[in-house]
């Protein structure tokens, strides 16, 4: 299995969603901002996926 996103519904009531993005193994690697709709939580994810590949790695710890 691959990395994979899962979209979840948290406990704020303002801006329920997010979404995290899981390794293989079942790890936590990233979690996002809150939002105010479950729709809006997915555009992200599908934004990500789709620009995913053009991304490149930028290293401000030098």
């Amino acid at each position: 299995m691959a990395l994979k996103f899962q979209i979840v519904k948290g406990k704020s009531v303002q801006q329920p969603y997010f979404f995290r993005i899981v390794a293989a193994n079942g790890q936590t690697l990233a979690v996002s901002e809150n939002y105010v709709e479950k729709a809006s939580a997915r555009k992200a994810v599908q934004s990500i996926i789709k620009s995913a590949g053009e991304a490149e790695i930028e290293d401000l710890a030098t």
